[in-house]
């Protein structure tokens, strides 16, 4: 224990248990999301996109670990909203901890299978106003940590937001894809023929506009594979 820990000791964001900010007790009350079809929202084996749900540069799936409930959702909350970096390091534990277990209902490439297949993790950019207001992107924060552990390929400015939106909480389905439209844009810099398969990540999936919107830029600029990841649904 350090001299911050004893001079401010962590307590449990939802319990107040004393010792973490995500305690297990009330960890393992939040249920594993299952896997859905990443456009019907319907159930899919292992979260691949239906034959029937396929679009040309759509998404061939998604991976939520957590439902958006309890402690997750308030640890997510509070890294986004309360610039509480100290919940995402404890947060991206416990996620790289639940992707290496085999035992859950989905299956997702392990680092070999990341390597050999040439994977690349990207994380979900904001626009660079907020960014600078908020001092950072939680995705990315997030992001660079789990890569760490799992030892994946990171590439956090393969894409770029052109433009501010308003906040998707705030919308309804229908309103979040036209406010999503044409906000993303690939980095000039970046040679997208040696970029073959992307694991995009965001924090919660909730229409997936976010992640359809950014998966149809990527494959339009020549990306063959794009999966989304977030911590929950």
């Amino acid at each position: 224990m350090n001299l911050a820990d004893l001079l401010f000791p962590k307590s449990c964001i939802t319990c107040n248990r004393q010792g973490q900010y995500l305690c297990k007790e009330c960890l393992n009350k939040i249920g594993l999301a299952k896997p859905i079809c990443p456009y019907c929202q319907k159930p899919s084996i292992d979260g691949f996109t239906h034959i029937k749900c396929q679009k040309v540069f759509g998404l061939d799936g998604v991976t939520s670990v957590w439902n958006y409930e309890g402690i997750i959702r308030k640890s997510i909350l509070s890294l986004k909203y309360k610039y509480a970096t100290q919940i995402g390091e404890e947060l991206v534990n416990c996620l790289a901890n639940r992707l290496l277990d085999y035992h859950l209902p989905f299956t997702f490439p392990t680092s070999n299978a990341v390597a050999s297949a040439g994977w690349y993790f990207l994380p979900i950019p904001i626009y660079w106003h907020r960014q600078n207001i908020r001092g950072f992107n939680q995705s990315i924060l997030i992001g660079n940590s789990l890569c760490q552990k799992m030892n994946w390929k990171f590439i956090p400015d393969l894409l770029i937001k052109n433009k501010q939106t308003i906040s998707q909480v705030e919308l309804s389905g229908e309103a979040r894809r036209k406010n999503l439209k044409n906000v993303f844009c690939v980095n000039p810099n970046y040679v997208l023929s040696t970029i073959y398969s992307v694991l995009l990540f965001d924090d919660v999936f909730t229409t997936g506009s976010t992640l359809h919107e950014a998966a149809k830029v990527l494959k339009r600029a020549g990306v063959k594979k794009v999966w989304g990841l977030t911590m929950a649904r």
